[in-house]
């Protein structure tokens, strides 16, 4: 039986930014899903289950911290990073209590982006169930 990749949502109204970095984690070795928005993320969710949700700040409608908040509230499992071409310090993102496990900030190298999240996804195997 073979191992399945990790499996990552984007959620990004920048379209062409969003299908880029889709292609781009394809690339290295991730199953990607696309949202365009908090809305159709939501939607997405109630049949779908990722691994990790890459999620931008700033959207239209519903925003990237009010996503992560009721990602939160119905998905526990589903563990978020933030990003944004606006800069957040952890402190700001601790007092969002969104429960994300990262934020990366707009502009970043597939490699960092890559990086980051293999380091996360071994974290979190690595970690006994309770």
């Amino acid at each position: 039986m073979g191992v399945t990749a990790p499996h990552i949502l984007i959620v990004d109204d920048e379209e062409n930014h969003r299908r880029s970095l889709a292609i781009g984690l394809r690339l290295e070795g991730f199953a990607v899903s696309e949202a365009r928005d908090g809305e159709h993320a939501l939607e997405w969710l109630e049949h779908n289950c990722p691994d990790i949700a890459i999620v931008d700040l700033m959207m239209p409608g519903i925003n990237g911290l009010d996503l992560a908040r009721r990602m939160r509230m119905r998905h526990p499992e589903v563990r978020v990073v933030l990003t944004s071409a606006y800069h957040l310090t952890e402190r700001q993102i601790e007092r969002a209590a969104v429960g994300a496990i990262g934020f990366v900030p707009k502009p970043y190298s597939m490699d960092e982006l890559a990086g980051f999240l293999r380091a996360k996804l071994a974290r979190r195997s690595s970690i006994p169930a309770v």
